[in-house]
């Protein structure tokens, strides 16, 4: 038994240190379960909690009361309008765009804005300045203790939002954030040893490419959430098709 302790632990660490989390109905703090039971969240986003697991994923995250998180590309802020909830009157939601690139076109606008009702919640759109394209150019006024993005990192690899150079996008996100701060990766998962070969097509990337680049700017691994892993999805399919039954990874890199 002692040996087979030892082969796995073995194993963890050939694999980088890698260490899952899922958090259990009875961990989730009670300012996260309020903020998604909450009454106001519209029923087109409750109709999708069952897949998109909020409250899990919140508290893997740890957002609490009186944060400053940014939702990085929130759409149309199915997450933005939780956590404006969750960070409170205390906390502040930047809810930060990157424009779409379609020729001949302008952006459309979305619906709704991505906080809804909320006060404490601000929009942000980056735009390209000069070289640099949008994603580049990420910041907000202060600094933040979390920044989220979900089921968008790989759209950062596609001409529709300028291809732009991840290792900076991702070294905008790390000088973003405090010490200690945390960011957040959950993204449509793509075959294993794929890189970022599916991003424009199928809308999914491996989640070891997004290890390798994130942990290029700074970010250590911090671990993953198994929460929303479908062992039956043969990853061939484009993700904007299944809607959210996906396999999908949730990452935590934390900034030393």
């Amino acid at each position: 038994m002692r040996n087979n302790i030892v082969l796995g632990c073995a194993a963890v660490l050939l694999a980088g240190c890698a260490h899952t989390e899922v958090a259990p109905a009875d961990a989730i703090p009670p300012y996260i379960q309020a903020a998604v039971d909450d009454p106001g969240r519209a029923d087109g986003d409750r109709e999708r909690d069952a897949d998109r697991k909020p409250a899990e994923v919140i508290a893997f995250a740890g957002l609490k009361p009186g944060d400053k998180v940014a939702d990085f590309i929130p759409g149309r802020g199915y997450f933005t309008k939780i956590f404006c909830r969750v960070v409170g009157s205390k906390g502040h939601v930047y809810a930060v765009s990157v424009p779409i690139i379609r020729p001949g076109n302008p952006p459309p606008r979305p619906a709704d804005p991505p906080g809804g009702q909320c006060a404490n919640v601000s929009v942000i759109a980056l735009q390209a300045q000069g070289a640099e394209a949008a994603a580049e150019t990420f910041a907000v006024p202060e600094p933040l203790d979390l920044i989220w993005t979900s089921e968008n990192y790989h759209d950062l690899h596609n001409p529709a939002f300028g291809s732009p150079d991840m290792l900076a996008v991702d070294k905008a996100l790390f000088a973003a954030l405090k010490p200690g701060g945390i960011l957040i990766v959950e993204d449509h998962a793509a075959e294993a040893g794929s890189g970022a070969r599916d991003t424009n097509t199928l809308h999914r990337i491996d989640p070891e490419q997004v290890r390798r680049e994130v942990t290029a700017a700074g970010f250590v691994y911090a671990g993953e959430s198994t929460v929303l892993r479908h062992a039956d999805d043969p990853h061939t399919a484009k993700a904007h098709e299944m809607h959210d039954k996906t396999d999908r990874f949730l990452f935590k890199f934390r900034k030393p």
